[in-house]
């Protein structure tokens, strides 16, 4: 794992700002406050949690 953290934001994300940013340090922010808080999840954490969306796990 690199020491630098890096935030990415989804290429489609759109501009309303109802958007999260993943960092390759397991970490989840709201991108609309990159100085906020941050959930800590690990990166299997962040894999799993992703994983879930794509399957729609979270769909309501």
């Amino acid at each position: 794992m690199s020491a630098i953290e890096v935030w990415r934001k989804s290429a489609r994300s759109g501009e309303n700002g109802s958007c999260v940013e993943l960092s390759n340090h397991g970490g989840i922010r709201d991108s609309k406050n990159p100085t906020g808080p941050e959930l800590r999840l690990g990166v299997a954490g962040v894999r799993a949690l992703v994983k879930g969306a794509q399957a729609g796990r979270f769909d309501s």
